[in-house]
């Protein structure tokens, strides 16, 4: 048996980077207080969440860790000699982090699910949501022909509300960017910000373009 509840207490893994639904994450865990937590995770229910450290940093104390995240399910996780792990997990769902607990070896916080609001897609994000899709493959296309990284040969979700996660991976976008997308109510409410961010994005890379 795991170490963990039935309360909604999840181990936290607080990063300075932001896990999204769907996105992989490999992690190298050199830290004791970290290889506890995947060795607990692996025998309980596989899942720990994931915050962004917006200020501060995570070694020390003293970080601010945001109220929005996501629970990343362990794929594969292999230990080295020395007691290292290498880790693949994958974003499942998001969550509200409702309490951040005293790090008792390991950062804990009291967290609940936080799906989309029910109801499904209307038409009007259906159509906003492939607008947005077609503004990332313009996108790339562009970050590509500069050099950068990426492929607008990509593949997403037919179902905004994944489909508006995977944009956000996809995407040359930060992470405070990536929070807010995080964070946002619902599809209707991420294509908002999406729509911007693509359009800011789009500008600087056509300036780019443009200069030779």
């Amino acid at each position: 048996m795991g170490r963990f509840p039935t309360v909604p207490i999840r181990p936290m893994f607080p990063l300075g980077s932001v896990l999204l639904p769907g996105m992989v994450l490999p992690l190298h865990v050199f830290e004791e207080r970290y290889r506890a937590m995947v060795r607990d995770c692996l025998a309980a229910e596989r899942e720990f969440g994931v915050a962004l450290i917006e200020r501060g940093s995570e070694v020390g104390g003293g970080d601010i860790r945001a109220m929005a995240g996501t629970i990343a399910e362990i794929a594969q996780a292999e230990e080295f000699e020395d007691g290292r792990w290498g880790v693949i997990a994958i974003g499942t769902r998001r969550v509200r982090i409702t309490e951040w607990l005293p790090d008792d070896l390991y950062p804990r916080a009291v967290v609940e699910d936080w799906p989309d609001p029910d109801g499904g897609a209307s038409e009007d994000v259906v159509a906003a949501y492939a607008q947005q899709v077609a503004a990332l493959r313009r996108v790339l296309a562009m970050a590509v022909e500069l050099g950068m990284e990426g492929s607008p040969m990509v593949e997403l979700s037919d179902d905004p509300g994944l489909g508006t996660f995977q944009i956000a991976v996809l995407g040359p976008f930060g992470s405070l960017d990536r929070q807010r997308v995080l964070a946002a109510p619902g599809p209707a409410e991420r294509l908002v910000l999406l729509e911007d961010m693509l359009a800011d994005q789009d500008l600087m890379l056509s300036a780019r373009l443009a200069d030779g």
